[in-house]
């Protein structure tokens, strides 16, 4: 019996049904440190951060996206979760958030966050699953 499970738990673990602890706890940590990277780059940015037709400035869409994070927060396990649910539209109206940066036409903050999370992780070789788009 105990040779069955073990065999089970083998199998299990290399179809990807089972993620030993380690490895979550990891992740998590690659989550809130991107996370937390992510928002200081907004705070710290001189882009313009629009919603809903109304300009922001870095720190004031930095707190507007650390109050949705905090609100979401149980429901947030990845980066991407956190883009998709803090960071890329109102939940209000469903307009996406744009970000203008110098004189380039606005972009989707999705598309800029997810474009500013590939180059960290380029930076710091963070390729543990958890994917930017």
């Amino acid at each position: 019996m105990i040779r069955h499970c073990s065999i089970v738990l083998v199998i299990a673990l290399a179809a990807g049904l089972l993620v030993p602890t380690a490895s979550a706890g990891t992740n998590a940590d690659q989550a809130a440190t991107e996370i937390a990277y992510l928002i200081d780059l907004v705070r710290k940015s001189d882009c313009a951060f629009i919603r809903n037709d109304v300009i922001y400035d870095g720190k004031a869409a930095a707190d507007h996206i650390q109050q949705k994070y905090d609100y979401y927060k149980n429901q947030i396990g990845t980066t991407d979760d956190f883009i998709r649910l803090a960071a890329s539209k109102s939940m209000l109206s469903g307009r996406p958030y744009m970000v203008r940066c110098s004189a380039v036409a606005a972009v989707p903050a999705a598309d800029w966050l997810h474009a500013q999370l590939d180059l960290y992780r380029a930076q710091h070789d963070s390729g543990t699953g958890t994917q930017s788009k």
